[in-house]
């Protein structure tokens, strides 16, 4: 029988559509694999982490899109204070909500 690595990697199997095969230096695998032992992991878990981790920092959407919303964004006036002020103010508010 096929030994998998994970309780619900029979699950996994079933629904996986694709397999990364990646070819590593054996440092570079040893490097790996001792980073997952260090987790108490699986590498296939570290591996599948890994790739998760790397994907959310991906930026997500059109670039061009942001780039317009930034530009609109840019042409319209806020109010604006002394750095000091704002916070003097909202320290006021702290302090009178404390106090009611």
């Amino acid at each position: 029988m096929l030994g998998l690595t994970h309780p619900i990697e029979s699950y996994r199997l079933l629904t996986m559509s694709k397999r990364l095969r990646v070819i590593l230096k054996d440092a570079d695998y040893r490097e790996v694999q001792r980073m997952a032992r260090s987790r108490h992991m699986s590498l296939v878990q570290w591996v599948r982490q890994a790739l998760d981790l790397a994907r959310r920092r991906e930026p997500q959407g059109d670039r061009g899109k942001k780039l317009e919303v930034i530009r609109t964004a840019a042409q319209h006036d806020y109010p604006t204070s002394d750095t000091d002020t704002i916070l003097a103010e909202i320290e006021r508010g702290y302090r009178t909500r404390s106090h009611s």
